[in-house]
């Protein structure tokens, strides 16, 4: 899944160390999309490496692609949103500008029909005065 919206904050960087004894670091964001009614969302990029790969900065417009996942924990459920990757700007829209920005085609000439052709004009279902007038309906 993607989203595109400005950094907004960038909040403190989590750390720490797993049961198995590897260490993880978590760097959360909340990012404000460019939307008529815009929407906040809180998202996680997850490992060192990834946080090194794809650093952000408020006020930067960015698409985010990120993957969702819920988990019980005690009888509750928590949902986490971590990006897998971050891309400077709004790819969404270059993605489809490319394809606008080729010049269209010019329309091949129709060819003039050899005779003229009469339209056709389908009876109207919702014309009571149409029909052979046995109809059961009463109205």
């Amino acid at each position: 899944m993607e989203v595109v919206g400005k950094i907004i904050q960038v909040l403190p960087a989590q750390e720490g160390v797993g049961r198995n004894g590897n260490p993880w670091k978590v760097q959360p964001y909340v990012l404000e999309t460019v939307e008529n009614y815009p929407r906040k969302v809180h998202f996680e990029v997850f490992g060192e490496d990834r946080i090194k790969a794809n650093p952000c900065d408020i006020d930067q417009l960015v698409t985010v692609s990120f993957d969702i996942e819920s988990r019980e924990f005690n009888g509750r459920w928590y949902t986490s949103i971590r990006a897998w990757k971050i891309q400077q700007g709004d790819m969404t829209q270059a993605a489809a500008q490319p394809a606008a920005a080729a010049p269209a085609a010019a329309p091949a000439p129709a060819a003039a029909p050899a005779e003229p052709v009469e339209p056709t004009v389908a009876p109207d279902p919702f014309d009571a005065t149409a029909g052979d007038g046995t109809s059961d309906l009463p109205f």
